[in-house]
């Protein structure tokens, strides 16, 4: 099997004209694990600040869901800007895919009982 690293320069080697093989037109690892760490960062700070100072259990809980949802749109968008596609597209498929996680997760911490969220 292929690395990524590998199928990029294959795609780029198919190309006929030179400036479609330049191999520093490719991704770097390096920058896109840093930028993955930094979204991930980012991605957790914003429940947390959204919940830290709401006391009522239900309250915190809709407050959380709406900040993420908005949150998760806006990632979405700039992910789109990012990779030059579809703005609308590319945030309700975030939106979606982050709503999906998060019910999931809800729904497991509920099925283990943990209550961390209850005061």
């Amino acid at each position: 099997m292929a690395t990524p690293k590998e199928t990029s320069i294959h795609n780029l080697e198919r190309g006929n004209n030179e400036e479609t093989t330049d191999r520093r037109k490719l991704p770097n690892p390096a920058q896109a694990a840093i930028a993955s760490a930094l979204a991930f960062i980012a991605g957790a700070v914003v429940p947390l600040l959204a919940a830290l100072f709401i006391k009522d259990h239900k309250l915190r809980l809709g407050v959380v869901i709406t900040v993420v949802s908005i949150a998760l749109v806006v990632f979405g968008a700039i992910g789109a800007v990012l990779g030059r596609t579809p703005i609308v597209k590319s945030s309700v498929r975030v939106l979606i895919g982050g709503l999906i996680a998060m019910g999931i997760t809800y729904g497991m911490t509920k099925l283990i009982g943990i209550t961390g969220l209850q005061s």
